[in-house]
């Protein structure tokens, strides 16, 4: 077995090494593997900055009820909701430490409410929106 592994192809002028296709084709497999990994991890980059924007909504939907079930009122804004506010003889909060930045290349997110109580959080990038609730 070990004679196997050292015995050589009969060679030009004693020289050794590797044929300029056989380095070709390597550099070419190399180029292939590297191409697949580089579309992973953007596929992967991608998909954590929508996991963020989705988590980051459930925390403001979650941080507006709190306000909503302290004052009875929806905040103007989501900057009201990192204040201790007193509203009508209630205080309360902060109800969030701060408002969470969105995802790179994101848009900000924004925040509306109607007069019914209803209101959404949203904010879009990677060719998603994500909207709470």
């Amino acid at each position: 077995m070990i004679g196997f592994w050292r015995k050589r192809l009969p060679t030009r002028g004693g020289q050794h090494g590797f044929t300029l296709i056989e380095l070709m084709i390597v550099v070419a497999i190399i180029g292939i593997l590297a191409a697949i990994a580089i579309a992973l991890y953007a596929n992967s980059q991608q998909r954590a900055r929508i996991a963020k924007a989705q988590a980051d909504a459930r925390t403001l939907v979650s941080a507006i009820s709190m306000y909503s079930a302290t004052f009875g009122t929806l905040p103007t804004q989501l900057a009201d909701l990192t204040a201790a506010n007193t509203i009508t003889g209630v205080s309360g909060g902060p109800f969030m430490k701060s408002v969470p930045a969105s995802p790179a290349g994101w848009t900000a997110y924004s925040y509306a409410s109607n007069p019914c109580g209803a209101f959404t959080v949203t904010a879009s990038g990677d060719s998603t929106t994500v909207s709470s609730p």
